[in-house]
């Protein structure tokens, strides 16, 4: 393997944002790791890439340190060499009234959506420094909820404002190996999770309403956009969302 070989991992590639940022990231050319705990939905992201050759699934829980370590150290002999993690694997919890929320529940978010981009970080961070040349990219999938939650969503919001303070520290750790580290946050990208939006959503008055959405291709050019720059820049944070979704503003 040499260094003119372009190496992506994402997790949470078996469907939705994390589907159509790997398709994308293989169509600009690279080589991508496919991750997610479904086989099946996994082979089939595998199945819509142009060049299956340059693409690997590997099932595997992003929450189990080993499993995390399995996963790299199967990329590394795979492509020789580790460029882009998009740490994209996430969840969420029902929208029950938070003093219903069970803690198995609570756990089961923190897990996928803090825990398991701290691992896939920090496992990053002993590859892309080990390599050569040394360095790499790191892009976390944050959320407009951090700042801006929805009703009925506390274990999502929580997680997704820490994962602000991951990608920042993340940034600043980075540094002294060549690591960058950028964090997107989407609004209303049109996935199977966000098909709700279209027949109603509830709102923070107590209203039911349709909201806008958007084509997920969208969000995938960005994360080949981000993911494509010299390392000397960084895309720090970027929001990405429906034009007319009830964010700015009063709705």
């Amino acid at each position: 393997m040499t260094s003119e070989i372009r190496v992506a991992l994402v997790t949470g590639a078996g469907s939705g944002i994390g589907r159509a940022s790997a398709l994308a990231l293989v169509r600009a050319g690279y080589h991508v790791v496919l991750n997610g705990r479904r086989p099946a939905s996994l082979e089939e992201t595998a199945a819509q890439a142009v060049a299956g050759a340059r693409v690997m699934t590997f099932p595997a829980d992003v929450t189990d340190p080993n499993a995390v370590r399995a996963l790299f150290a199967a990329a590394i002999e795979r492509f020789g060499r580790l460029d882009v993690l998009f740490n994209n694997a996430g969840a969420s919890a029902p929208a029950v009234p938070l003093e219903d929320l069970t803690f198995d529940q609570w756990k089961s978010v923190v897990d996928v959506n803090l825990t398991a981009a701290f691992l896939c970080t920090q496992q990053a961070f002993r590859t892309m420094k080990a390599q050569q040349p040394m360095g790499g990219r790191i892009i976390n999938n944050g959320s407009i909820s951090a700042t801006s939650p929805r009703p009925n969503s506390a274990p999502y919001t929580a997680t997704k404002h820490a994962i602000t303070g991951l990608t920042k520290s993340t940034s600043l750790d980075g540094r002294k190996y060549n690591i960058a580290c950028g964090q997107i946050d989407i609004g209303n990208a049109l996935t199977e999770m966000v098909a709700k939006m279209t027949t109603g959503v509830p709102q923070a008055d107590g209203t039911i309403k349709v909201e806008p959405t958007m084509d997920v291709e969208h969000v995938a050019q960005m994360i080949v956009h981000m993911a494509s720059l010299p390392l000397e820049a960084n895309v720090q944070f970027v929001t990405i969302m429906a034009t007319k979704m009830p964010l700015v503003g009063r709705g």
